[in-house]
């Protein structure tokens, strides 16, 4: 019997990429083989983030243009947080579309298409895969994304995370460790732990310091191989002393804090429903500044309901300062579904606009001096992949894959390693660097 092809594509964030990784492993492994091009698929799924309108704007092109791609009989399956998010009107809005299925369907769908079900199927299950599941990692072979966690314990007011992953729900920290265990035998150099939010990790299995925890048995595995952390709520009570200790001190846990502050200003933190005030923010900052090794990249929103002149000036301000070496800059995004949709006082796209782009502008200046400030130094250098005949691609410790810049490697390096390198050329998000060829072996975040 002939294999079925199949055809995937994940859109969306890491913790997304995840679940479709154990999808199509969960696929492959019923005797469905990848094909690249989806004209030649029995089955096509558009695994979908639907966090903001840009991201649902962007999932129904590429499920229209898969649809227009698709053979006659082949089967259109479209799965994750779009049909989680706006139910059967989507289903009505998008007749191409053969099969519907929800974040905690996504073990439900070998069945489904072995039974030749068709419509919209999208449960309440609230699903989280485990080390048992095989997963088809997508991207570099040298980095995977470990999700340790599903679900969000924040109710910010302008977030619809809660309302498509539903509660907080962590896995078990022997079933990470195995997980983890698998990933560094299969040639894996970087784990990227990520979760809605990972300093809430272990909370509901009754762990005080879950991430803490896990992070010291993690670390004992294997000395050669990078842990890096995405997103953590940015509050001094979550973030405790001992967990930045462990992290600016590990030898394998990687000096890089990634903090979605959001804002600033006392007044926009509260409609934003967050946890922390400018205080709270203040201290936690003044705590991390013990720690000069820690890279920060930060995450802020602008043109949030009710934000003034003064509130914009208090952020920049606060950007000034030069905390962070990499910042994201989000305009807000009326979603269906939050309390902030109906907020009086929404400002108009051209003010976010002008927000965002002064933002970036300030960031950049900031990024570039950081940057040049490594010139003459040796860092640590995951090599990832060949651009030319004698050039490489890599990310030092304070780089994460996708978000932040990269490192040129000029000379002899091998895939897979993590050299010692020169800074010699700094941009604002990238840098260029040459190997040393022997000696010096600084470690992470250990500057020479």
């Amino acid at each position: 019997m002939m294999e079925k092809g199949l055809h995937l594509i994940s859109l969306g964030c890491p913790k997304n990429q995840v679940d479709a990784e154990v999808l199509m492993g969960l696929l492959l492994k019923k005797g469905f083989r990848y094909v690249e091009n989806p004209e030649e698929a029995e089955v096509i799924v558009v695994n979908t983030c639907a966090f903001l309108q840009e991201a649902v704007k962007e999932a129904i092109e590429v499920i229209l243009e898969m649809s227009s791609k698709k053979r006659p009989e082949a089967t259109l399956v479209v799965s994750g947080c779009l049909p989680k998010r706006y139910k059967e009107e989507i289903a009505k809005e998008l007749p191409e579309v053969d099969l519907w299925i929800g974040p905690g369907d996504i073990p439900d769908l070998p069945k489904f298409l072995e039974e030749k079900r068709k419509g919209f199927l999208v449960t309440q299950k609230e699903w989280l895969y485990d080390h048992t599941f095989l997963r088809i990692r997508f991207n570099n072979p040298f980095i995977a994304y470990l999700k340790i966690a599903e679900g969000c314990p924040h109710r910010c007011s302008f977030c619809t995370i809660p309302l498509i992953r539903g509660k907080l729900r962590s896995r078990l920290p022997e079933d990470i460790l195995e997980e983890a265990k698998r990933l560094i035998d299969e040639g894996v150099k970087e784990l990227i732990l990520v979760a809605q939010d990972l300093t809430s990790y272990g909370r509901d299995l009754g762990l005080k310091d879950g991430l803490f925890y896990l992070l010291e048995k993690l670390s004992k595995l294997k000395k050669e191989i990078w842990i890096r952390l995405l997103y953590l709520y940015p509050h001094p009570r979550f973030l405790s002393k001992e967990l930045i200790s462990l992290i600016a001190s590990s030898d394998t846990v990687v000096p890089y804090l990634d903090l979605p502050i959001q804002h600033i200003s006392d007044k926009i933190l509260k409609r934003m429903n967050r946890k922390t005030t400018k205080k709270d923010l203040l201290n936690l900052f003044e705590t991390l500044s013990l720690y000069p090794q820690v890279v920060l990249r930060g995450t802020v929103m602008v043109g949030f309901p009710g934000e003034t002149d003064e509130d914009f000036e208090e952020l920049l301000s606060f950007i000034k300062e030069g905390f962070f070496h990499y910042l994201g800059v989000f305009k807000f995004s009326p979603e269906e579904g939050t309390p902030a949709l109906s907020f009086p006082d929404q400002l108009e796209e051209r003010i976010k606009e002008e927000r965002y782009k002064a933002v970036m502008e300030l960031q950049q200046e900031i990024s570039l001096k950081k940057n040049r400030s490594f010139l003459g130094k040796w860092i640590s250098v995951l090599v990832e992949g060949k651009r030319a005949r004698k050039e490489f691609l890599g990310r030092t410790y304070f780089q994460a894959p996708e978000i932040d810049g990269f490192c040129l490697i000029k000379g002899k390096a091998t895939c897979g390693e993590i050299i010692d390198a020169e800074v010699i050329e700094a941009y604002p998000y990238d840098l260029v660097v040459k190997p040393k060829k022997e000696g010096f072996d600084g470690g992470i975040g250990k500057i020479s």
